[in-house]
């Protein structure tokens, strides 16, 4: 299950939690390592159990946030690219974040960037066909010589950690051509060479996606690539890796790799989700049955449900929310999210979540016992960019109800397309005894009556949120109604249980 590798590594003893470290916008000049250290006992407090890190490694730029990969084995160590730190801060900075987060019972994922390098050293003059951008299958030109930019020496680093180094034979296609100045998609053309075919099928064939196009076939790419996961896992004691563009990597690779971290370090249960970002849980399925090891995705589709109930508002069903999801079809290979990096504003998939849904789709994701929820950072603390995006509202009170309430027995009442709710009936025999109703409603005020337990009769109720005011008393069948504001959320508790001064508010 997605979660396990947390329960593993993390030595906590609750729902487990992810947050994405990073947005597109925050501020790097080398100072996010700090950052996030600083910010460590405020995450945790509020249940945070995992971080997924931005690209810890070198990228082209010095100020660049980390996909345009350069060196993998630089994490900000070595003199190159204009100088020895990250984007986000020195190898002793980020080593140091990392230890503060596990002291806090947080363990940290690796963003694993490799599908391809920028910034080259120097250029190499190598054969190549020109391919149709819409088919990539079909070559629209004879075989030429081009000068690309394929030379990786790594000056800075020189033969530490890794002496390999990167010529034109060891990728698959480019998209620039020195020579002429010509962008193009070019595939380098050797014995054998040719693109990966266990890649997503879009454009006939997408193994190219950007820069130049590392060849996992390669044998000496494929034995440096384990070597690094290996390496940085034991180098910075992390507990697993997020997979940027899988759907352009060969999936034997990833299969590989995934496989030879978990049996050649100490983290057997090491945790590995895939980027496959792509609305069809057929192909995401498809995706994990041919790995042959546990694997998660993102659940794309079900972002793109978030992002259909926010812009309909109450002529979206709510009862529909789960339609075609991963959490739906195979919940224990979900990690369910509502943003990130790429679809928040101004990016290239962007697809924003309405704010106005926001608390609605964190609620369908953290109270519930369904996936391994990733809480976006600009959702958290804000964006910065051009159009900067509010945080949403008191996000850190559904991550502590979902610390404190979210357990046990899943009961539903999803009878109304607007206004839908559901209770944990906690875990007393694990010493979790408070549970939670919670109440949804993308339309006017609603209501709804649920059953709590007789154990729980005549106790008080009051929403955490503090969104919907008064109290429940429970009735002595254990039932009672709960109320939930136009467009809101309300997440209703004992008045008195474990953990309530936690909350800033609904006391």
């Amino acid at each position: 299950m997605s979660a396990h590798a947390n329960a593993e590594y993390s030595g906590k003893n609750q729902n487990y939690t992810m947050v994405k470290a990073f947005e597109w916008y925050i501020k790097g000049g080398g100072v996010h390592w700090k950052r996030v250290a600083d910010l460590v006992p405020e995450l945790a407090s509020i249940g945070v159990t995992a971080m997924w890190l931005p690209p810890p490694t070198k990228a082209a730029g010095q100020n660049s946030v980390g996909y345009d990969i350069y060196d993998v084995y630089d994490l900000g160590e070595f003199d190159q690219k204009g100088g020895k730190r990250t984007n986000w801060g020195t190898k002793e900075e980020l080593v140091a974040a990392i230890k503060k987060a596990e002291e806090h019972g947080i363990v940290s994922y690796v963003d694993a960037v490799l599908n391809h390098r920028f910034g080259a050293d120097r250029i190499e003059t190598f054969g190549a066909v020109e391919v149709d951008n819409d088919d990539r299958t079909k070559e629209i030109s004879d075989k030429y010589d081009i000068k690309g930019w394929t030379g990786f020496d790594f000056p800075g680093r020189g033969d530490k950690y890794s002496a390999m180094k990167y010529t034109f034979n060891h990728f698959t296609g480019v998209d620039y051509n020195d020579e002429n100045q010509q962008t193009s998609i070019y595939k380098i053309h050797g014995e054998g060479k040719d693109w990966a075919q266990g890649v997503d099928k879009e454009n006939k064939n997408y193994d190219y996606l950007m820069g130049a196009d590392v060849d996992h076939s390669h044998p000496d790419v494929h034995a440096d690539l384990l070597h690094w996961g290996k390496w940085i896992t034991e180098e910075l004691g992390t507990a697993g890796f997020r997979f940027d563009a899988v759907k352009h990597i060969d999936r034997s690779f990833i299969a590989d790799f995934v496989k030879s971290v978990r049996a050649e370090t100490n983290k057997p249960k090491m945790f590995a989700v895939g980027e496959f970002w792509k609305d069809s849980v057929e192909d995401l399925e498809n995706y994990l049955d041919s790995l042959g090891t546990q694997f998660s995705v993102f659940d794309a589709p079900l972002h793109y449900n978030f992002k259909e109930a926010g812009d309909r508002g109450p002529e979206y069903d709510l009862r529909a929310i789960w339609d075609r999801t991963v959490v739906q079809k195979r919940p224990i290979d979900a990690v369910t999210l509502v943003e990130n990096h790429d679809t928040q504003v101004g990016q290239s998939l962007e697809s924003a979540v309405n704010p106005t849904f926001k608390p609605l789709a964190y609620a369908l994701i953290l109270l519930r016992p369904e996936g391994y929820p990733c809480v976006f950072w600009g959702d958290l603390y804000g964006t910065g960019g051009e159009n900067p995006q509010q945080a949403v509202t008191q996000l850190g009170d559904l991550l502590r109800a979902r610390k404190l309430f979210a357990y046990g027995e899943l009961r539903d009442y999803w009878d109304h397309m607007n206004c839908v709710g559901w209770v944990r009936m906690g875990e007393p025999d694990k010493g979790r005894k408070d549970g939670c109703a919670v109440v949804i409603c993308n339309g006017d005020e609603g209501l709804k009556r649920m059953e709590v337990g007789k154990e729980h009769a005549n106790e008080k109720w009051t929403d955490v949120l503090g969104w919907h005011q008064g109290e429940v008393v429970i009735g002595e069948d254990g039932w009672a109604d709960f109320r939930c504001s136009a467009m809101s959320v309300s997440v209703w508790v004992k008045h008195d249980a474990k953990g309530r001064e936690e909350f800033k508010r609904g006391e």
